[in-house]
């Protein structure tokens, strides 16, 4: 099952576009799985091996381009 930004209650969507510290923690841990994801790299040595790892700048841009844009422009229209 995907997630949704409607599995989050409205009450928390509200407080993170407010500013709200807490919620916004929440929103950001309910997309964490997801920004760690995007933020997995592979890198191949000189022997062929490869390796994952978590780019940890770019998972921080990340979060903080999700928290610019909850705070700075969010719209929701909810029928």
């Amino acid at each position: 099952m995907a997630k949704q930004l409607m599995d989050i209650p409205r009450n928390v969507i509200d407080g993170a576009v407010e500013g709200k510290a807490e919620d916004l923690a929440f929103v950001l841990g309910y997309f964490s799985g997801y920004i760690t994801k995007l933020a997995t790299r592979t890198l191949k040595d000189d022997y062929g091996n490869e390796y994952v790892y978590l780019d940890e700048d770019l998972r921080l841009r990340l979060e903080a381009k999700l928290i610019c844009s909850i705070v700075s422009n969010f719209d929701i229209d909810i029928a």
